[in-house]
């Protein structure tokens, strides 16, 4: 799509993204749903590609992902052998609706920064307890947690300028068992429902990530894998609305969120250690 109200093309300050923000301005990384559709409310494009930040920063606090790092170079991490969740990495990568021509050029920053109901990199970062890195527009910092960034249906908590950094997931979330499930109504389909569950192998802290089927993310917490019964009646009790488009009415969208949770309530308790 040619941005034909476009003017210009602005670089921020290398040693600290600062830019003169104005009416008009937006973002450009990735640029895969920017250049998707006409934007004529924009005039300026400001270009972070140069900012030349370190895709991905692997220590024993964990992970670091860039907001410009590409979904390609995310899938394709080699993870420390004790990262036992690092499978889940690849199944949300893969619940894209996109090819490898996306995979090499859209961004995760961008993917949460969109903050769509079924925005996979969403379902990923919330699942493995990410926190964003927020650089204010006042030159300030804040850090919020993935699950609070996304408060609905395209929307996040950034204001008029501000700048998503990075997201760190702690080295403890990927150390946890995990297990997936999603369902599209088209093979490779956008997400209809997609479900993540994180157990602690110590302690034994059960967290359940509802995501694609509502408008934005939810993560239930519980201090032990509940019963069937006590599983469901937190999720009547914590979702009590399901999201409605063209890839599914909120009735299906809770049929199959609830037969998720418990599939994969029943599958991490396989794996729990006697």
């Amino acid at each position: 799509m040619d941005l034909n109200t476009i003017g210009e093309i602005a670089r921020p300050n290398p040693v600290d993204a600062t830019i003169d923000w104005r009416e008009g301005d937006a973002w450009l990384a990735g640029g895969t749903w920017l250049f998707s559709e006409p934007q004529p409310h924009l005039r300026r494009l400001i270009d972070l590609q140069g900012l030349g930040w370190q895709p991905l920063t692997v220590s024993e606090q964990g992970l670091e992902i860039a907001a410009t790092c590409q979904i390609a170079k995310l899938v394709a991490l080699t993870a420390p052998a004790d990262w036992t969740a690092a499978p889940l990495i690849g199944e949300c990568c893969r619940a894209f609706l996109s090819s490898f021509k996306i995979w090499n050029t859209a961004t995760v920053g961008g993917n949460v920064c969109m903050s769509l109901p079924a925005g996979p990199m969403i379902s990923l970062t919330v699942a493995l307890e990410g926190i964003c890195r927020i650089l204010n527009r006042d030159g300030g910092e804040r850090r919020v947690a993935v699950e609070d960034f996304v408060t609905g249906n395209h929307k996040n908590v950034l204001q008029p300028g501000d700048l998503l950094r990075s997201i760190d997931l702690p080295a403890s979330a990927l150390r946890k068992r995990t297990c997936f499930r999603r369902v599209s109504l088209t093979h490779l389909g956008r997400s209809t429902a997609l479900l993540a569950g994180t157990l602690e192998p110590q302690d034994g802290v059960f967290m359940l990530t509802v995501s694609a089927s509502t408008e934005r993310p939810h993560r239930l917490k519980f201090p032990k894998l509940p019963d069937a019964d006590g599983l469901r009646a937190r999720l009547e009790r914590e979702i009590p609305k399901f999201f409605d488009d063209v890839h599914g009415t909120p009735e299906y969208r809770k049929h199959m969120t609830f037969y998720f949770a418990e599939e994969i309530r029943r599958e991490l308790s396989n794996k729990v250690q006697p």
